[in-house]
């Protein structure tokens, strides 16, 4: 079957008032875990009035009923795949059965009739092979994407108009975003919820399920060492140290001295843990410190540019552009709190 083209739309937003709707698409062979992430992090996901922000629903491509998966049970999905038609955000989490889709990189016509559902907006999302689907059904050419590093090659030698990147944990290309696997589907998720309600919302979904806030996209999906060796000495007391002196000048020499480690040890070893470089990490949590402090008070940005240790405003808003594509005035004016205290920034240590 030829793939549909690439489509490049305006997002469809939800009307007025109403909670935008998740509709996960549950697959024969799915990952049990993979399906749950969208309805654990956009679940739990609260504005600062208690109410819900998203409406969650799952379906199959056929007709209401079970689902098998690669565990020993099957999971009833109560929906069928007209429901991909009422979706504002679409996910597609792995399945192990993608049976053409992954072998010669084209839907079945049961697979390519239930996203004939979909409409012309709606924002796309995968989780690890899921991917897969994206790309057969052509919503990829074209685009940045990426997959789980052990099928990495074969998705680009399957779908070479697409341009994947093995070495990210997600790629958000606007109306189309794609994680890595597994945990990166958390990640990609909890990053939705930050982008289309702020740092404060996510961060409370974070706290909520014990995870991370925020693990940059664009952080290595394979850390050689996640772990260090027994007995090895690790850095997480330099970052907890350089958590709470964030507003000062923090140098990488001073950071490898609370490890008591040569600058170059320091170095390597916060790599392996961590997955960037001290520098990347430092800034990335300057940037959380600023976001919290955009959304959550009414400090000058002369005022918040020093209390998140960036020194000046015109360097501020730099990274600020750098890293979510707005200014700080555009940032405190899309997600300022209504009057609410948001929650304290999630800062990683």
């Amino acid at each position: 079957m030829t793939p549909e083209p690439a489509r490049k739309p305006a997002r469809h937003p939800a009307p007025p008032g109403a909670r935008h709707r998740v509709v996960v698409l549950a697959m024969d062979g799915l990952l049990p875990f993979e399906l749950g992430i969208p309805q654990r992090i956009f679940g739990k996901a609260r504005g600062a009035d208690g109410r819900r922000l998203y409406d969650i629903v799952t379906c199959s491509i056929r007709p209401p009923g079970p689902v098998e998966t690669d565990a020993d049970f099957a999971v009833l999905v109560p929906n069928g795949p007209e429901a991909l038609a009422t979706a504002d955000t679409v996910v597609v989490p792995a399945s192990h059965e993608l049976g053409p889709v992954y072998e010669d990189g084209v839907l079945t016509p049961e697979l390519a009739a239930a996203l004939a559902h979909i409409r012309p907006g709606t924002r796309l999302v995968s989780i690890c092979t899921g991917g897969y689907v994206l790309a057969a059904a052509g919503f990829l050419d074209g685009r940045p994407a990426t997959t789980h590093w052990y099928h990495a090659e074969h998705f680009q030698r399957l779908f070479p108009e697409v341009r994947v990147d093995a070495d990210v944990l997600f790629v958000d290309d606007g109306d189309v975003l794609t994680s890595a696997g597994v945990a990166a589907g958390i990640d990609l998720c909890l990053h939705l919820v930050r982008r289309d309600h702020g740092a404060a919302v996510a961060n409370d979904v974070a706290r909520r399920t014990v995870v991370p806030p925020h693990r940059d996209g664009g952080q290595a999906q394979y850390i050689q060492r996640p772990v260090p060796e027994q007995q090895a000495a690790g850095t997480t007391a330099a970052r907890a140290w350089a958590l709470a002196r964030l507003h000062e000048p923090i140098q990488l020499r001073d950071m490898a001295r609370q490890e008591a480690m040569s600058v170059r040890t320091f170095t390597r070893r916060f790599r392996e843990e961590v997955g960037v470089s001290p520098g990347q990490w430092l800034t990335r949590q300057r940037v959380e410190r600023a976001r919290h402090l955009l959304e959550s008070t009414d400090l000058s940005i002369d005022q918040i540019a020093h209390d998140a240790g960036f020194g000046t405003a015109q360097s501020m808003r730099q990274h600020l552009q750098g890293a979510l594509g707005v200014t700080p005035t555009a940032y405190r004016r899309t997600f300022r709190s209504g009057g609410a205290t948001p929650a304290t920034p999630q800062l990683q240590p």
